[in-house]
């Protein structure tokens, strides 16, 4: 007997795996509730007035929003993955390397995500944290294996009580610095420029909206999936960065799992910080696994035990020696994502629709692609502006040049072989 692959992981998701907009909804909110926004946040609520963080996290979000609601609808609209998706940008194997530097930043971010949920466990409760990590690990990768439906009955579960459990702890935080009145007043005057603030608010995120497409292709709809995707950045990231920046004022500890446990409130902390690492990790290790599943073809339910195996038992090498190289990686994403956005909206369309996507011959490579994530990769890291923002507009910028020389120099080349045929001809 054939067996059925529910999460689609080469094909585009059937008509009978799309799902509507609650299921969406908590998918994509138990995908943007991060610790590492919480901790942003807390940076930001330290460093900047109300009405400066106010304005850094509005126009951040619409950036972020909409980035990733531009990849919602590619992924709603076709069905398929990120790393698909990336065939007609990239070509069949150029897919390969989205797939490899998407797949590896998971898999790293997965392991050093799993050491941060247990090296506090392990110090509240005096367990040794090699079982902790070994038991952390593997809660995250059962949820992945079982696919989205899973991933839909955790974050149900956890995006209420993170909520609930975050509302209350920074209610103790604000009464403690006067209220709002008193949060409005605790920075007087802005120590971080603005642009700074828009880099850490855009920054803490766009490198994991890249991976939007990997979970919006089971909205039923389009309009389900950017709906979905933009309410789900806007809710889910001020939520995090106020619990981070009430978190930071009022303790100077900007996760809201150690300002619970500085409160007393120390199970409620581990369980915020449990569920929270939880709902981001176990999207985070079912999507690096559709990443290879692309490249080896392997199911991504063999990848998931694979990839959750490794990252788990190499998870304290990750968190201690490889944090650097996982962000240098992770920044070289968001041109990536720009690539592909530029490709559907702007240059090539029509070869989204005009044949379904078993029936489509991709190029092997597709050069001014990876020229153009080359290229945005260096703007990013130029000392000035936004460096994601730098990195995402160089890359659509210079893709959309680079596609247009080369359909240029193809033109030249089918006018000349007839000219130089003719003249032999005439000869």
């Amino acid at each position: 007997m054939k067996t059925v692959d529910t999460d689609y992981s080469l094909t585009p998701v059937a008509k009978e795996g799309r799902r509507g907009i609650i299921s969406m909804m908590a998918i994509m909110l138990g995908f943007t509730f991060y610790t590492g926004t919480m901790l942003t946040g807390g940076r930001l609520g330290t460093s900047l007035t109300f009405q400066d963080l106010a304005v850094a996290l509005l126009i951040g979000d619409l950036i972020l929003g909409a980035y990733t609601a531009l990849l919602a609808y590619m992924g709603g609209k076709t069905g398929l993955s990120t790393h698909l998706l990336a065939r007609y940008s990239f070509g069949q194997k150029g897919s390969y390397l989205v797939s490899g530097i998407l797949g590896l930043t998971q898999v790293g971010w997965f392991g050093v995500s799993v050491v941060m949920l247990a090296l506090p466990i392990s110090k509240v409760f005096g367990i040794d944290v090699m079982p902790v990590i070994l038991a952390c690990g593997a809660m995250m990768v059962v949820t992945a294996y079982f696919g989205v439906k899973s991933l839909t009955i955790l974050s149900v579960i956890a995006v209420p009580a993170i909520a609930i459990l975050g509302c209350y702890s920074s209610s103790i935080s604000l009464d403690a610095i006067g209220g709002w009145a008193g949060m409005m007043d605790a920075t007087t005057a802005s120590t971080m420029s603005l642009t700074m603030a828009l880099s850490l608010v855009v920054g803490s995120f766009i490198s994991g909206g890249t991976l939007t497409p990997d979970f919006a292709r089971f909205s039923r709809t389009p309009g389900i999936a950017v709906s979905s995707t933009v309410a789900a950045f806007f809710i889910g990231n001020i939520l995090m960065f106020a619990f981070g920046a009430i978190g930071g004022l009022a303790t100077g500890m900007p996760d809201i799992s150690d300002v619970m446990i500085s409160q007393g409130l120390v199970i409620s902390g581990i369980i915020i910080l449990g569920l929270n690492i939880w709902t981001t990790n176990d999207n985070t290790i079912y999507a690096a696994s559709l990443a290879f599943s692309n490249i080896t073809k392997m199911p991504k339910k063999t990848w998931v035990l694979i990839n959750g195996a490794v990252s788990t038992i190499f998870a304290m090498v990750l968190y201690n020696h490889f944090i650097a190289l996982l962000s240098f990686l992770s920044s070289i994403i968001p041109p990536l994502g720009a690539v592909m956005i530029m490709d559907y909206f702007v240059l090539n369309r029509k070869a989204y629709e005009e044949k379904a996507f078993a029936e489509t011959t991709f190029d092997a490579v597709h050069v001014p692609a990876i020229a153009a994530v080359v290229i945005g990769g260096i703007a990013g890291h130029i000392p000035a502006g936004i460096g994601c923002i730098n990195a995402v507009a160089a890359s659509m910028v210079s893709y959309g040049v680079l596609v247009e020389v080369k359909n240029y120099l193809a033109r030249r080349s089918e006018t000349a072989v007839p000219a130089v045929a003719a003249r032999r001809r005439s000869a």
